[in-house]
C-alpha cells in the first residue's frame, strides 16, 4: 500500500516521459503483438485452401487424391496449429468495491483531532497540511478507533482484513451467482499486512473452498499489485480450462501507520483509506455472454534491476524501532521513466495503424536519421475510452493528464476515487472503472486502461474491453447510491 503512493504528494514533476523513448521499447511492444498474433496468419490460409476446394468437382478430386491427401494433412496440420497456440479468452464476469460502514466515515478535522495526542507540533502541522491539500473529502474511511497505537495489534489488522475482504467476496458473488466452490483459484494482494496463515488461507477458510483450490498471495508489490495479479490470474487460466479466478486487492490502514517525526514517512497516514475490490474472471466460453469485460493486454514494466529505481521506496526501521517507508528524492523521475518504458510497449499492442505509423517515423527520423524534428507524440485517447489510473494522489494525477493530454471528464473517474474513497492501494484502479459504470458511460465495444505504479519500481497496465453495455439503472456498486452527486469540484 504505502509503497507508491505517495509520489502523489511529492511535489516535483513528472518528466515528460512521451517525449523520449527508446526504440527497444517499440520492438518489445511488436514482439508481444506477433508473438499473440501468429495463429491470425493461419486462419486465412484454411479459408484459401476451402475455396480452392469449393471449386472443384467430386470427379477432379477422385483424379487428383495426392492432392486431396495433401490439402487434408496441411489442414488438420494448421488446424492443430492454431487451436494449440490461440490463448484462451479471459474474461471479467463482474466485480466489486467495498464500501465501509458509515461507523468509519471520518473528516479531515476529526481525524487531526485524532493525531492531536500522538505526534508533536511540527509533525501535526505537517500532516494536517498535507491532507488539506491531498484532494480528499471529509468522508473518506478509516477504522479510526483502531488506527491509534494504542490498539495497534494483530488482531485488530486481521479483523479490518477480514472485513473488507469478505465484504467485497460476498458483493461479486451475490452478483454474479457464482458459488463459491466452483473457484478454481483465488489470489489476494496485500502488500504491507501479510499474516500467517495468509490471507488468501483465511478466505478458504472462512468459505470452506476444497483442497484443489489454487491459491497465491502477493506481498511487498505496493499499488500495482492488483494489476500484477490480474497477469497471474490470466496466466493460471491459460492452463486450466473451465476455471474461475478469484483477485482480491486490498491494504490494511493501520499496518503501515507510522508514529515517526520523518516528513517523507508522515504522509501515507493523510492519504490512505479503508478499501478492497473483489474480481472475478473466467475462461469458460459460456460466461462470455454474461461478462462485462474481455482481458486484452497486460503490459508490466519492473525497474528493479536499477539500483536507484529499487531503493527509491524502502521500508526501513529507526533506531527508536518505528517502522516506514523511505521515499527519495528520485521518486518522480524513477516513476516517470518506470511509466514511459510501459506506455512505449503499449502503444503498438492498442494504438490504431495511423498513429503508429505516425510515431514510428518521428522515432526512426529522431534516431536513426538524427533529423532534429518535433516528436510526434501518439494519441491515446484514439485507443481508449476510458483512463482508470490509480488515484495514488492529487499531484502524480495532475502530471499525467498533462502528459497524456486528458481532459477533465477522462480524468474524472480518478480524481472522484481520490476524493470519495481516497487511496484505497491497489484496488483503487477497480474503483475508477465502477464509477464510470455507475455513470452509465460505459458502451459496448469501450476500451479501458488501468495503470498502476509500485514499488521496486513497477508500472503496469491492464486493457479492458467492454462486451456489452452497462445499464447504470440496474447497476449496483459502491458509487451507486450518490452517483448522483458527482462529479464535485475539488478545492486545491
Amino acid at each position: 500500500m504505502a509503497e507508491n503512493s505517495p509520489i502523489g504528494e511529492i511535489h516535483s514533476n513528472l518528466p515528460n516521459f512521451l517525449l523520449s523513448v527508446r526504440l527497444k521499447y517499440v520492438k518489445l511492444g511488436y514482439h508481444y503483438l506477433i508473438s499473440n498474433a501468429i495463429y491470425l496468419f493461419i486462419v486465412p490460409i484454411l479459408v484459401a485452401i476451402g475455396l480452392h476446394l469449393s471449386t472443384l468437382t467430386l470427379e477432379d478430386l477422385i483424379t487428383n487424391l495426392a492432392m486431396l491427401k495433401s490439402y487434408s494433412t496441411l489442414v488438420v496440420f494448421l488446424a492443430t496449429l492454431y487451436f494449440m497456440s490461440r490463448p484462451r479468452n479471459v474474461y471479467l464476469v463482474d466485480f466489486a468495491c467495498y464500501k465501509p460502514h458509515e461507523r468509519y466515515m471520518i473528516s479531515k478535522e476529526r481525524l487531526v483531532e485524532k493525531l492531536a495526542g500522538i505526534f508533536d507540533e511540527d509533525s501535526l502541522n505537517f500532516q494536517k497540511k498535507i491532507l488539506e491539500r491531498s484532494g480528499l473529502s471529509d468522508k473518506t474511511y478509516i477504522p479510526v478507533d483502531k488506527w491509534i497505537p494504542s490498539n495497534f495489534s494483530l488482531s485488530s489488522n486481521q479483523h479490518q482484513a477480514k472485513l473488507v475482504i469478505v465484504g467485497a467476496i460476498d458483493d461479486v458473488l451475490a452478483k454474479t451467482g457464482v458459488k463459491i466452490r466452483e473457484i478454481g483459484i483465488v489470489i489476494v494482494n496485500s502488500s504491507m499486512f501479510n499474516p500467517t496463515p495468509s490471507l488468501s488461507a483465511m478466505i478458504v477458510n472462512h468459505y470452506k473452498l476444497g483442497v484443489n483450490v489454487i491459491t497465491y498471495n502477493l506481498g511487498g508489490m505496493g499499488c500495482s499489485a492488483g494489476l500484477i495479479s490480474v497477469d497471474l490470474a490470466n496466466r493460471l487460466l491459460q492452463g486450466q480450462a473451465n476455471t474461475y479466478a478469484l483477485i482480491v486487492s486490498t491494504e490494511v490502514v493501520s499496518a503501515a501507520f507510522y508514529t515517526g517525526k520523518d516528513k517523507s514517512k508522515l504522509i501515507p497516514n493523510m492519504i490512505f483509506r479503508m478499501g478492497a475490490s473483489a474480481i472475478l474472471l473466467s475462461n469458460r466460453f459460456s460466461d462470455r455472454w454474461r461478462s462485462k469485460y474481455q482481458l486484452m493486454h497486460v503490459v508490466r514494466t519492473h525497474k528493479g534491476a536499477d539500483d536507484r529505481a529499487f531503493g527509491c521506496v524502502y521500508q526501513d526501521e529507526e533506531e527508536d524501532g518505528k517502522k516506514g517507508m523511505s521515499l527519495s528524492k528520485d521518486l518522480m523521475a524513477v516513476a516517470g521513466e518506470a511509466l514511459k518504458t510501459n506506455i512505449t510497449t503499449l502503444g503498438p499492442l492498442v494504438l490504431p495503424m495511423s498513429e503508429q505509423l505516425l510515431f514510428f517515423a518521428s522515432l526512426v527520423a529522431r534516431n536513426v536519421l538524427k533529423r532534429k524534428i518535433k516528436p510526434y507524440i501518439p494519441d491515446f485517447k484514439m485507443a481508449f475510452e476510458h483512463f482508470c489510473i490509480h488515484a495514488g494522489g492529487r499531484a502524480v494525477l495532475d502530471e499525467l493528464q498533462k502528459n497524456l493530454d486528458l481532459s477533465e471528464e477522462l480524468m474524472e473517474p480518478s480524481r472522484m476515487t481520490l476524493y470519495r474513497f481516497g487511496n484505497t492501494s491497489s484496488s483503487s484502479v477497480w474503483y475508477n472503472l465502477a464509477y464510470s459504470e455507475a455513470k452509465g458511460r460505459i458502451k459496448k465495444g469501450d476500451r479501458a486502461w488501468q495503470i498502476g505504479f509500485g514499488s521496486g519500481f513497477k508500472c503496469n497496465s491492464a486493457v479492458w474491453r467492454a462486451l456489452r453495455t452497462i445499464d447504470a439503472a440496474i447497476e449496483k456498486n459502491a458509487w451507486t447510491d450518490e452517483i448522483e452527486d458527482f462529479p464535485v469540484q475539488i478545492p486545491y
